[in-house]
């Protein structure tokens, strides 16, 4: 669905966790070996995964101004939990959040640790039409993107606007 380029750093890998699901059609791409691969996740720990993906979503959308979708676990329960170390580059004495390993919580705790930093947590976004709820990065200059797509989900927005102002 989206047109737009993956989010910078981390974010990347929570919106294409969160991005995982088709809301309208129902497609999950966990629900093949190559897709919890990509993840890093094994088939039973599925049930952890979506409720953390869903958590990401309600995020997303709260970014953008609009309502969760269904009732979620609150991300900070999540991820308050998620083991995270300080590491200091002995060169130039950067420090940066790591996960312990290949954790999906900890990997998307740092992430969350990284954008907070970087001042990009709240352009993650996920696109207002309830058939979508798209995750997006929102590079417009003022920080008011509403869709993931113009093209697609902004013109049937449009649209519908159009429509309800006919009848």
């Amino acid at each position: 669905m989206n047109d737009r380029a993956p989010a910078p750093g981390g974010l990347a890998l929570i919106e294409a966790l969160v991005n995982t699901v088709d809301l309208a059609s129902g497609a999950d791409t966990l629900d093949t070996a190559e897709g919890r691969a990509r993840f890093g996740v094994a088939e039973r720990d599925l049930p952890d995964v979506r409720r953390l993906r869903e958590s990401l979503r309600a995020v997303c959308l709260a970014h953008a101004g609009h309502p969760p979708h269904a009732p979620v676990t609150p991300l900070g329960d999540l991820l308050a939990t998620a083991p995270l170390y300080v590491t200091v580059d002995a060169a130039d004495g950067a420090a940066r959040l790591e996960p312990p390993g290949d954790d999906l919580r900890s990997r998307v705790a740092a992430a969350v640790a990284e954008a907070l930093t970087a001042g990009t947590w709240l352009r993650l976004k996920a696109c207002e039409l309830p058939e979508c709820h798209w995750a997006y990065y929102d590079r417009s200059p003022a920080g008011r993107g509403r869709w993931c797509s113009m093209s697609v989900c902004g013109a049937r927005a449009k649209m519908r606007r159009y429509r309800a102002k006919g009848t």
